[in-house]
């Protein structure tokens, strides 16, 4: 069958022209006979494609020098722990912004680590439909990291301006807006993501860490878990996911092509405001689940007039070539994953359904 449009929240959709290209180099990379997957992590070919990786995010993200990329297995749910394992010293807090279920899972973690943290804002009052005000951070030597979740998968809600923490280390979940827009390093501390969403296939986690952090690993942290084993040994101390890694270095030569991520971030808005237009002009048909101003620009989120509409919604979509619109149980509704590899056009398809769909079940 045709490629359909791919709107899951991931493992979500790659480029047709990294897949194609992936699947070229699944069989014989390069001309060496063997595919990109059977070769050795310590060999020639693979560790070309791992530096070339490395050396795209740096360049289209902007990374500053003093910042390592590792590419760490486990996903970003291991994050959650290594992090306060790493990163929080004792006699410390972390302050941690809950603007969901993924850092609620990151709190937990803390948690269970026996760490000292604060939630200083929330928006669980309110099903998480909005960014929430955060107060101001002062830094007085007690806090050792801030701690938010960019973009939230599930309820639709996005920072559009990082939280202002006077040199605190700022610690950023992108696993789903990661390589989505420019970004502002001034007081990151860590950025990671899952790479399933935006970046890649699953199977690995993009780490971008200040290098200065390292010296706060406990030394009873185990090997596999400390940043600084990773970053000696140029994330290849174990086999990673060689695979992945290599996808990943494709999807930066594709951002490349289109401009860079300045680029891509103008697309992004583009495609966001195909169907954010489809619910606003609606006249109450859809609503919309987070506020305008917290509106995630990779996660729309909106429910019918009833729910029994759902299920007539999505299959009338699926035989349009629209995939995945099913909106989590959280929320309900549906859901559009309009991350980078979703094309224009599927968002404008999706857009026109949405108005013939509201004008057919009035």
């Amino acid at each position: 069958m045709d490629r359909v449009f791919n709107f899951n929240p991931g493992p979500s959709t790659l480029p047709v022209s990294v897949l194609e290209e992936a699947a070229k180099d699944l069989v014989n990379y390069k001309g060496s006979g063997m595919s990109i997957m059977e070769h050795s992590h310590r060999g020639k070919e693979y560790e070309a494609a791992h530096n070339e990786a490395i050396s795209l995010i740096k360049e289209l993200y902007k990374v500053p020098e003093n910042f390592d990329v590792l590419f760490l297995q486990g996903g970003a749910s291991l994050q959650f722990a290594m992090i306060p394992m790493c990163l929080l010293r004792d006699g410390k807090k972390a302050l941690y912004v809950n603007t969901g279920t993924w850092s609620q899972k990151a709190i937990k973690e803390a948690k269970i680590l026996g760490k000292k943290f604060d939630i200083i804002a929330t928006s669980e009052p309110d099903n998480f439909n909005n960014i929430p005000a955060i107060p101001a951070i002062k830094n007085d030597g007690e806090i050792d990291y801030v701690y938010i979740t960019s973009n939230n998968t599930i309820f639709g809600t996005e920072f559009h301006k990082l939280p202002e923490t006077n040199g605190i280390p700022l610690i950023i979940d992108a696993s789903s807006d990661i390589f989505s827009a420019p970004i502002d390093w001034k007081n990151i501390g860590v950025l990671f993501a899952g790479a399933q969403k935006n970046a890649g296939p699953s199977g690995v986690a993009v780490v971008i860490i200040r290098k200065d952090l390292y010296d706060r690993e406990p030394a009873n942290v185990p090997s596999m878990l400390r940043y600084t084993t990773h970053a000696k040994e140029n994330s290849l101390y174990n086999t990673p996911p060689t695979f992945s890694i290599y996808v990943i270095g494709l999807v930066m030569k594709w951002i490349k092509s289109l401009g860079g991520i300045d680029a891509m971030y103008t697309i992004n808005k583009e495609k966001a405001k195909m169907v954010y237009d489809a619910i606003d002009n609606s006249n109450g048909f859809y609503k919309g689940h987070a506020v305008k101003e917290s509106r995630s620009l990779m996660n729309i989120t909106f429910t019918l007039p009833k729910p029994e509409l759902d299920d007539k919604f999505v299959s009338e979509a699926k035989a349009l070539g629209l995939y995945g619109l099913k909106g989590h149980r959280s929320v309900g509704g549906m859901r559009a994953s309009t991350y980078n590899a979703m094309p224009v056009e599927g968002c404008k398809v999706l857009s026109e359904f949405m108005k013939k769909f509201a004008a057919d079940n009035k």
